[in-house]
């Protein structure tokens, strides 16, 4: 196995551990906050991939300074943007689905989702 291009790119392989460790949280908590905590360790890591991937060394931000107009000397802002519009769509979600758990607390009385689920089950029964 070759670990050189694991060394050379350890920033990629950090974000790919992260998404392996909020997916596993998302996938194995019945907490309601834990879940949607996963789902943020989730989103920060896609961030920090596409950040990472648009990252060129020795390229500064695509702002023209000195008159410099060279293609090569500025880096990608696509991904920047990407990024950027990820994040004001992760807080949207994030505050979406906690005000959707708080609602679910106030009417069970409980955040894990067995107990929720069971309760709903009785109440169909109920009907």
């Amino acid at each position: 196995m070759n670990f050189a291009n694991l060394l050379t790119n350890y920033a990629e392989a950090i974000s790919m551990i992260l998404f392996g460790i909020g997916f596993c949280n998302l996938l194995m908590q019945h907490n309601l906050i834990k879940k949607i905590i996963g789902m943020n360790i989730m989103d920060t890591s896609v961030y920090l991939f596409l950040a990472l991937k648009g990252y060129i060394t020795g390229r500064v931000a695509p702002i023209v300074v000195d008159g410099v107009q060279s293609v090569e000397a500025y880096i990608n802002p696509i991904p920047s943007g990407l990024v950027l519009t990820g994040i004001v769509v992760s807080v949207s979600v994030t505050a979406v689905m906690l005000g959707l758990t708080i609602r679910l607390y106030d009417r069970y009385h409980s955040l894990d989702l067995d107990i929720i689920s069971a309760m709903i089950e009785k109440e169909e029964e109920d009907r």
